[in-house]
């Protein structure tokens, strides 16, 4: 196989470099668009090769060598059933469910309600990248979600989404779906190709195999920080918001960050102390320890 010319969007930490890199596929040119500040200069650290190009809504793709492969897991938080799941819709309440709307209301100027919205922006990168690579190869992650919405997302790419949770392979509970062309059948002309990607096989890894043995005292919490997260999780309640602050023993985490709020997934141990998971958050998702 050639070099790829590799655009990855609301790249993060850079997991589609690790990935890329794991399984031995070489990249010619390498893309990233993130804000982030943080995890854009974890990016430069890790991967310097990689090519900055900020924001999803500035990405110009006549301006790049021709793309190859297209990533990205645009947010999620108004589809999330621990959200309040307004979808794509403008502040105004209309919701969004084609590009060329889309397209119409952003030159027009209307606002847009949360960052889901944001997956029109991977489609018209996407469908830019086509007008020249027509088998451009895409894959596309968000969290699990409605029916009706799942169905907007998969007639705009053009392929069902697999559903995996990656429980199967890690300690933490990630329902995701996936939509890619990687490995497809049409088997209904009536309806949307589906992936013929099985499901990962089940390791068994629960989160009393990965966490450290040894754990610096910083690491634990004060009663005082107990009693705040319990307080936080009231008014999570209260305003009809899921995302709160978890606490867990020995099966599977949740998350890692509660809420997109920095807040941390926490553990619970049997000397019924509380910690927060330590470095070895990179055990919880399976990546690799450098």
């Amino acid at each position: 196989m050639k070099p790829l010319n590799v655009l990855s969007l609301f790249d993060g930490m850079g997991c589609a470099w690790i990935t890329l890199r794991e399984l031995g596929i070489k990249v010619a040119n390498a893309y990233s668009s993130e804000i982030d500040k943080f995890a854009i200069a974890q990016v430069r650290h890790n991967f310097p090769e990689v090519q900055h190009l900020g924001s999803v809504t500035e990405v110009d793709v006549s301006r790049l060598e021709p793309i190859d492969l297209l990533v990205g897991g645009s947010p999620c938080q108004s589809f999330s059933f621990a959200g309040k799941r307004n979808g794509m819709s403008t502040t105004a309440k209309e919701e969004i469910y084609t590009l060329d709307r889309y397209l119409q209301l952003k030159h027009d100027g209307f606002t847009f309600e949360g960052q889901s919205y944001l997956f029109w922006e991977y489609m018209r990168i996407l469908r830019d990248i086509r007008r020249y690579n027509p088998n451009v190869y895409f894959l596309l992650e968000n969290v699990e979600m409605g029916k009706k919405w799942e169905r907007v997302l998969s007639e705009a790419i053009g392929v069902q989404g697999l559903h995996i949770n990656a429980s199967l392979v890690t300690a933490q509970n990630r329902r995701r779906i996936y939509w890619t062309n990687f490995r497809t059948i049409q088997d209904n002309w009536f309806d949307l190709p589906r992936q013929a990607i099985p499901q990962p096989k089940d390791r068994g890894i629960l989160l009393r195999d990965i966490l450290e043995d040894t754990v610096d005292e910083k690491y634990y919490l004060s009663d005082h920080a107990v009693n705040k997260l319990m307080e936080y999780n009231k008014r999570q309640e209260d305003s009809g918001n899921n995302f709160r602050a978890k606490f867990h023993e020995e099966g599977k985490m949740n998350f890692i960050k509660v809420g997109g709020r920095g807040v941390d997934d926490l553990v619970k141990i049997p000397s019924q102390r509380i910690q927060i998971a330590p470095t070895n958050t990179n055990g919880i998702r399976l990546l690799p320890q450098d």
